[in-house]
């Protein structure tokens, strides 16, 4: 990764959900590569990157100085949205950290509670407790995107704030209501079956692993059996895909 207009799949990913013209906080942001990619393309006209730690946030320095941005990306040393919620964002970023992570972030900011704000969030773990938080504490999943980077399959997950608790399935907790719909309609992309099928090899791996062990309850086991059960389902539409492809 460098400077230049690239990013990976991860972080590009995030990106398509950022609406052009909209002054966005990256938080997390290490190098600002996300910031520096929003602005130089014009996508964002300024731009926050924010982080913890001062190491990240020198290094975010550096990069926006070589890319002469500094009028356009403040970077920040903060908790969360503690600073970056004053520049008044209207995309917010939280990329590259657990779901368990970014719900406290959310959870600790009354900024984000705006139906004009929108939250771009990318969960490296915990993915189900991050989409159970936000149906259960006010906010709306518009959209969700698989994608692949560097042979791992991620999770981007575009919400907005409208103060209603949402009802998900089962299913929809687990695999995302929009992922479902996606694949369910046929406009899955491949990344979508990747993700399946990865999802299904480690739940037959953890199964195998459940059945030899004489310590596990049996509900565990059904669990991860109906798991199974429904990957094996979602995966049936692969064919349709394949034939469209």
């Amino acid at each position: 990764m460098n400077t230049s207009n690239e990013l990976d799949n991860r972080l590009l990913s995030c990106a398509e959900f950022v609406r052009e013209g909209s002054i966005v906080a990256d938080i997390g942001s290490d190098h600002a590569y996300l910031p520096i990619y929003l602005v130089k393309k014009s996508i964002s006209p300024y731009a926050i990157a924010s982080d913890i730690n001062e190491g990240p946030v020198k290094r975010a320095k550096t990069n926006i100085a070589l890319c002469a941005l500094s009028n356009k990306i403040t970077a920040l040393c903060a908790d969360g949205l503690d600073k970056a919620a004053e520049y008044r964002p209207d995309d917010i970023v939280i990329a590259g950290m657990g779901g368990e992570l970014i719900c406290s972030i959310i959870s600790a900011s009354e900024y984000v509670k705006n139906n004009n704000v929108r939250m771009i969030l990318q969960p490296m773990t915990m993915t189900e407790v991050l989409r159970e938080y936000l149906a259960e504490n006010g906010f709306e999943i518009i959209d969700e995107k698989i994608t692949v980077a560097a042979d791992k399959c991620y999770t981007v997950i575009c919400a907005q704030y409208d103060g209603k608790k949402h009802e998900y399935t089962r299913d929809e907790i687990i695999f995302g209501r929009a992922n479902i719909d996606r694949i369910k309609k046929g406009h899955a992309a491949k990344e979508d079956f990747i993700m399946l099928e990865r999802m299904l090899l480690s739940v037959k791996r953890r199964i195998d692993g459940k059945k030899k062990s004489k310590l596990q309850a049996k509900s565990d086991i059904e669990s991860e059996i109906y798991l199974q059960k429904k990957l094996e389902e979602l995966l049936e539409y692969k064919e349709n895909y394949n034939h469209a492809n």
